[in-house]
């Protein structure tokens, strides 16, 4: 089973380690979006990777089958606002990895305007200034979904206000 207390990979490393097209390519993504280090973007990589593989079976499904997995697999995408509701799988195939990026709660911070920088929003949320409703958040790659978007909110003035009064 292994050690729980060292949970399996969520990602996997290129193939070929010393392409220097794909290097200068994550090197700029990684800038971009203020991610710690390229395991990020493989992480991100390897969502984008799981939910394309879902769609390419889709299309060896036929009937009613098809229609339930594909409904529900939109669904999942469209609640994290990656695609729209009225979406096929054609669209999936489409998605790219800044897709994804762009719905970490990092980005969604820095594009709010609650932050100066994308390095600025990591620090926000990791130091827990950042919450998403009632709940502090601490994790800059957690996936949003749109219903959280409106209840992001920064709680330095909140915590100013109780350590003068």
């Amino acid at each position: 089973m292994g050690d729980p207390k060292r949970p399996r990979k969520t990602y996997e490393t290129p193939r070929h380690p010393w392409k220097a097209d794909r290097l200068m390519e994550e090197l700029r993504l990684v800038g971009e979006y203020g991610l710690r280090n390229k395991r990020e973007l493989w992480k991100a990589q390897a969502i984008l990777r799981k939910y394309r593989k879902i769609a390419r079976s889709l299309f060896v499904l036929t009937g009613e089958e098809r229609m339930r997995r594909e409904s529900e697999l939109i669904r999942t995408l469209a609640k994290y606002g990656l695609v729209s509701e009225n979406a096929t799988a054609d669209d999936v195939l489409k998605l790219t990895v800044r897709d994804i990026l762009e719905r970490r709660l990092q980005t969604i911070v820095y594009r709010m305007g609650l932050a100066r920088t994308v390095y600025h929003a990591r620090q926000l949320i990791v130091h827990g200034h950042v919450a998403i409703g009632d709940q502090v958040v601490s994790v800059p790659g957690r996936l949003i979904e749109k219903g959280e978007e409106g209840s992001i909110r920064l709680l330095l003035a909140q915590k100013a206000a109780q350590a003068r009064g």
